[in-house]
């Protein structure tokens, strides 16, 4: 496969689950009474106001162009702590949406695609 496709599978897969995991603290936060996030236009699909700059287009570029692992971050939802019903454990909750959040993508793609890989391992 070459390196564009490998790419652009890469992005395709990555977008998505950065979106949803920062829409998900977001979301949780909002839940419990702060309302920032949406505010700030932050709880949406839209890949644009989730792009940080440096950590979302410079930083992997960089490292994907001289070979090293890529890595980045999203642009983080606001919470405003005093704003949630509990502070302390909403906290928690919310700071652990997005995880969550990937975990159950991950659980999706592997029901989704073992079947496609079954018979290479």
């Amino acid at each position: 496969m070459s390196p564009i496709v490998q790419g652009l599978i890469f992005i395709a897969v990555l977008a998505p689950s950065v979106i949803l995991h920062e829409v998900a603290h977001g979301w949780v936060a909002e839940r419990f009474g702060d309302t920032t996030a949406r505010d700030a236009g932050r709880i949406t699909l839209n890949p644009l106001v989730h792009i940080d700059p440096m950590g979302t287009v410079i930083l992997p570029a960089v490292l994907a162009l001289t070979g090293a692992p890529v890595f980045g971050w999203a642009k983080p939802v606001p919470v405003v702590p005093a704003r949630l019903r509990r502070p302390v454990r909403d906290m928690a909750i919310v700071g652990l949406a997005g995880p969550v959040t990937n975990g159950i993508l991950a659980l999706l793609a592997g029901r989704l695609l073992l079947p496609a890989v079954s018979g290479w391992v």
